[in-house]
């Protein structure tokens, strides 16, 4: 694992900073989900900082209370209290994107003030078949319906700009990093033909309304920071939030843990005996913060990193 400094951490940030855990609803939390609560809760306790917990549902088509339900009681099995969401959460709440449609309207109505918003018609299909990209590289969206002057309606898409240019930012355990959006993915879509907001617009907007200071998260969201950096600039941010992307669990062909082929469930590990301690342990040890898989408990995860503090 790539060396963590907790000391230029805690530079970067306020006394009390603000990170937190947003779950998709849209199964049931797995190992890997394990791992990335202990990076978030780990490093917020070693910061003294807080956690929020934010239901992000904006895949209205896959997400289903039931899993809402089962990521709440099995963080609490855990022992993982979130410092605001939990109990907001069992009703109504700000914390969970279906129910700010209200807010991501007005976020997008500051973008089309800009009058970098354009309607789009265009199948993610026909995008892959126009750009003929590659397998393992991301689909970059060739800019079509840029001066097309669609209406924004029902039934369409709705894109952002991507204007050219390098994005810089520091990984708090990865180090200096460089993006070019308009590269890698072209303008990006905010709002798909069905109705959905995307995760690149809702997290951004969330994160800018929530306050998050640092946002801890798999390495396999390393490719959107810059992205995500520069379309909170455009809503008014004027310091992103420190981003950390910590290593995957993966299985033994390389690929990481996923909901949809049901990878190591808490469920399923609740059912066998398994203990929190004993589940907390193992995940430490899969991501690589132990060197064999330690019982460790919910109290004990802010010494993996306040160990390495320089």
């Amino acid at each position: 694992m790539p060396s963590f400094d907790l000391t230029a951490l805690r530079a970067r940030l306020p006394a009390r900073p603000i990170t937190r855990f947003a779950p998709s609803p849209t199964g049931f939390l797995h190992l890997g989900h394990v791992a990335n609560a202990i990076y978030v809760w780990g490093i917020a306790r070693a910061l003294g900082g807080r956690v929020l917990l934010r239901m992000e549902d904006h895949d209205r088509g896959r997400s289903r209370p039931e899993y809402e339900r089962a990521i709440l009681d099995d963080l609490e099995w855990l022992g993982l209290a979130p410092h605001v969401g939990a109990a907001e959460l069992r009703g109504p709440s700000s914390y969970r994107q279906s129910d700010c449609g209200e807010l991501y309207r007005a976020a997008l109505a500051t973008l089309a003030r800009s009058g970098r918003v354009y309607g789009c018609d265009c199948s993610r299909k026909g995008i892959a078949a126009e750009a003929g990209d590659a397998a393992d590289q991301e689909t970059r969206y060739p800019g079509r319906c840029r001066g097309r002057e669609l209406p924004l309606e029902d039934g369409r898409g709705i894109r952002v700009v991507m204007e050219p240019g390098a994005v810089p930012f520091t990984d708090a355990l990865l180090g200096a990093m460089t993006q070019s959006p308009a590269e890698q993915c072209g303008d990006l879509l905010l709002r798909d033909r069905t109705g959905n907001w995307t995760y690149q617009f809702a997290v951004v907007v969330d994160d800018l309304r929530h306050a998050v200071d640092l946002v801890i998260r798999g390495e396999d969201l390393l490719s959107s920071t810059g992205r995500q950096i520069r379309l909170a600039g455009m809503l008014g941010r004027e310091q992103p939030p420190v981003f950390l992307h910590h290593p995957l669990i993966r299985k033994p062909d390389g690929a990481k843990l996923s909901k949809s082929s049901g990878d190591t469930g808490i469920g399923e590990l609740r059912a066998a005996g398994a203990t929190p301690q004993t589940v907390l342990g193992r995940a430490a040890w899969l991501t690589g913060l132990l060197d064999s898989p330690e019982r460790m408990s919910a109290g004990e995860l802010e010494s993996l990193f306040a160990e390495r503090e320089a």
